[in-house]
């Protein structure tokens, strides 16, 4: 008989066969993972092998996965340790933590002073996504994008300060993967009037959504740095397209530049 079938599933997708393998290769993999990482020198195949349970021929074929994707580093000798992948990953899972807690009383003053939605943000591929937010019934518009939503960069305020990080040849690329797909008649979908509004960001340190996500939504961005000058969020004020004021920009560049300070970026001139 064939394999059963998972709910909503079409033909050629993952059976639960599939699935339940699938899931116990992850669980092999991370259990190597888990010994790799309570090791302080590097472990060789049968160590591992013998600490994991697992044949050993079963814990080599893992291990060069995972070695191609740099989650494992094998060392000269024949024996494993970590991938610098893994701490690539933390740091940047750091990094958003960081962010998180430092930026969250200035995104409340910040609200309070606005009486609108105040809203952090990372890049995640080709999106942005939404990671806290200062928010209350008094903002005047229900959330766009709940805490975990996603949205992609070209539409968002702050998705176009992340695309200004870009050199011009990642930023034809991007278009390229994405091609610029629009979600109302005001997105930027034409590359050239796209880097005229990336030209204009650069020049005024701040970026904004003219209603290119959501009808009846403006948005107004400023970028957080961290200790090293590198862009690592973006705080945004959404508003009613028609409650937006320009002079909450430089509240909104202040409390962005102060929540970065805080991070460690020092501001040019000023070291």
């Amino acid at each position: 008989m064939p394999a059963e079938l998972l709910p909503g599933q079409r033909d050629g997708s993952v059976s639960r066969e599939e699935a339940g393998m699938t899931i116990q290769v992850l669980d092999r993999a991370t259990r190597l993972l888990d010994v790799l990482a309570h090791k302080s020198d590097p472990v060789s195949l049968k160590d591992l092998a013998v600490a994991t349970g697992l044949h050993p021929s079963t814990a080599h074929r893992i291990l060069s996965d995972l070695v191609i994707g740099r989650y494992v580093e094998r060392v000269d000798n024949g024996t494993y340790q970590l991938g610098m992948r893994l701490l690539e990953l933390g740091s940047l899972v750091k990094g958003r933590l960081d962010v998180r807690a430092t930026a969250i009383d200035a995104m409340r003053s910040l609200h309070e002073l606005t009486g609108q939605t105040v809203n952090l943000s990372v890049r995640q591929g080709d999106e942005i996504v939404y990671v806290d937010r200062a928010w209350s019934e008094r903002s005047g518009m229900q959330v766009v994008r709940a805490i975990g939503g996603r949205a992609p960069l070209h539409l968002t305020s702050t998705g176009k300060l992340f695309l200004c990080s870009l050199d011009a040849r990642a930023l034809r690329a991007y278009v390229l993967r994405t091609g610029l797909s629009g979600s109302t008649v005001n997105s930027l979908t034409d590359v050239h009037k796209l880097e005229q509004d990336l030209a204009s960001v650069k020049r005024l340190g701040f970026a904004r959504d003219n209603e290119e996500l959501e009808m009846g939504v403006r948005c107004i961005a400023a970028g957080i740095h961290d200790d090293t000058g590198r862009l690592v969020a973006g705080l945004s004020i959404s508003a009613p397209a028609d409650r937006l004021q320009n002079e909450w920009i430089p509240h909104l560049v202040a409390t962005a530049t102060s929540i970065s300070q805080s991070l460690g970026f020092v501001p040019d001139g000023k070291q």
